[in-house]
This record gives C-alpha cells, sequence and structure tokens, in this order.
C-alpha cells in the first residue's frame, strides 16, 4: 500500500499468489503430463493465450526449462488472470513466478529472457 497499491488490488494478488501454491500442491504425479505429451489448447486457451504465448510455452518446453506440469502450472495460473489481457511480457512473469515457486534452477540467460524492463500490467478489460 505504501507503493500505491489498492487494497483489493493487493488482495488479488495474495489471493492469485495462494492460488499457485494450491495448484502446484494439488498436483500428483499421476496427473502430470508425459514429456512426450502433445498439448492441445481449448477454445478459451486460445482466446486467452495469444499463438506468441503458447508459441513460446512450447519453445520454453522444448528447450527443456519447463516440463509438462509447469507448463500445466502457467496456463491454469494465465487463466486465472480474467480481467487482463495476457501478452508475452506477463507470460513471461507467470512462467518466472511458477518456476521460482517450484525451486527450479534456472540457467541466468533464462531468467535474463524471463525478465522483462516494458510495463505492460495496466488493467484491460477481456470478454469471456
Amino acid at each position: 500500500s505504501a507503493a500505491g497499491f489498492e487494497d483489493e488490488e493487493i488482495s488479488e494478488a495474495l489471493e492469485w499468489l495462494a492460488g499457485l501454491r494450491r495448484v502446484a500442491r494439488d498436483i500428483h504425479p499421476g496427473t502430470a503430463p508425459d514429456a512426450g505429451s502433445i498439448r492441445i489448447y481449448s477454445e478459451d486457451e486460445q482466446a486467452h493465450l495469444s499463438p506468441d504465448c503458447r508459441g513460446f510455452l512450447a519453445l520454453m518446453e522444448s528447450a527443456g526449462v519447463l516440463e509438462g506440469v509447469h507448463r500445466e502450472l502457467i496456463i491454469e495460473r494465465a487463466m486465472a488472470l480474467h480481467d487482463f489481457t495476457i501478452t508475452l511480457n506477463r507470460l513471461k512473469v507467470i512462467v518466472l513466478m511458477v518456476l521460482w515457486q517450484q525451486e527450479q534452477e534456472m540457467d541466468m540467460l533464462i531468467v535474463d529472457e524471463l525478465l522483462t524492463e516494458e510495463d505492460d500490467w495496466d488493467y484491460e478489460p477481456t470478454l469471456h
């Protein structure tokens, strides 16, 4: 609040982080996707995640940075942000938060790729 965020914004951010912990805790080895599985996005996911975002996830997975379970956590948390348009920069922040929450070691080049200076977190209502 000292930085100028409203109480409602702070509550929403904390709720989103709690959701990340809850979803990550509820994933069991039997429900995690196999390494060779192919991800088919639903219509809602395609509407919320641009081709750039979906391509970035596929690239990160093929490069061995993400496992299927991480991809699913990232998609779930992106879909939880109903009032935001998920840009590639926003998705990168979600990827970073999921990997940190999962305590994954990351190469500094990957961290550099995920960190961005662009400020695109403006509120943009979406039609769902």
